[in-house]
């Protein structure tokens, strides 16, 4: 799969809107649904499917890119093992905490949990992901579009914006967070096909769009801070925050978040490294 065999229909200027238009509505569909039916979501089903097919995608995307390079298959396992191995402990370990209420906001902690939760993954991984020469050869020979259009799951952060319409979401922080989750989701494609087009312009579009990305972050994460109980609560919502760390929500900002900003790193690195070639 590369950038270059695009079809015509694919790569004419109608069909990245046309895509946007089917995944707005499938969002719409999905925001009324769980509205609807609070079960599905509060079950905790489609947040698993939801991991575990970016868990696998992000497993096959590794192992795609890696096929790519010029390492040796013995190489190529490696470092597919040194990147995968980690990345999977820690989800299953997030997870665990999570199901088994470790989050949870009236459990006494002189560490803020999930703020670590957050910070912690990035902190790590980022600096090995993005001083790697192995990681930089990948990335050299993998398409930049597979990195745009994979956070396509974000507007599944819509599930927030359902939670505030029902009453059960703190505004302050629903509203912020699940509309830029929303926009970052659905731009994802259209900037994708901008960067899989190979031109200047397609590359500045796809590193907006990273920016936006991280900018939806950021917010959210100040949001979540302040609405939520902690020592670093400033504001007291009617209705509860992210952070009260409740099982299946509180994936969101412990497993998401983090994995999110490492994919937009790693969006960046490639695409300023192609703007140098």
């Amino acid at each position: 799969m590369t950038a270059t065999p695009l079809s015509i229909d694919i790569a004419s200027p109608r069909s990245p809107w046309r895509s946007v238009l089917w995944l707005v509505l499938g969002t719409a569909i999905w925001i009324a649904l769980i509205y609807r039916l609070p079960i599905i979501p509060t079950s905790g089903v489609p947040t698993t499917t939801h991991q575990l097919s970016v868990h696998l995608v992000v497993a096959l995307g590794a192992w795609l890119g890696l096929s790519r390079t010029d390492l040796s298959s013995s190489e190529r396992r490696t470092l597919w093992l040194a990147l995968m191995i980690p990345y999977t402990l820690w989800f299953a370990l997030v997870w665990s905490a999570s199901i088994n209420g470790v989050f949870h906001a009236d459990l006494p902690s002189r560490v803020p949990l999930l703020p670590l939760a957050i910070f912690l993954p990035v902190a790590i991984g980022a600096p090995l992901l993005l001083r790697s020469s192995r990681v930089g050869r990948v990335l050299d020979a993998m398409p930049a579009s597979w990195l745009v259009a994979l956070q396509v799951y974000r507007v599944f952060g819509s599930f927030a914006l359902a939670a505030w319409l029902r009453g059960a979401m703190a505004g302050a922080f629903a509203l912020p967070a699940g509309v830029g989750d929303v926009l970052t989701g659905l731009l994802a494609l259209p900037a994708a096909f901008a960067v899989a087009a190979g031109t200047a312009q397609g590359r500045k579009t796809a590193i907006a769009w990273n920016v936006l990305g991280l900018v939806d972050f950021a917010v959210a994460i100040t949001m979540g801070m302040i609405t939520s109980p902690g020592p670093l609560q400033l504001i007291v919502p009617s209705a509860p925050s992210i952070g009260a760390g409740v099982y299946p929500d509180v994936l969101t900002p412990a497993l998401v978040v983090p994995s999110s900003i490492l994919l937009h790193a790693l969006s960046l690195r490639q695409l300023l490294r192609r703007s140098k070639g």
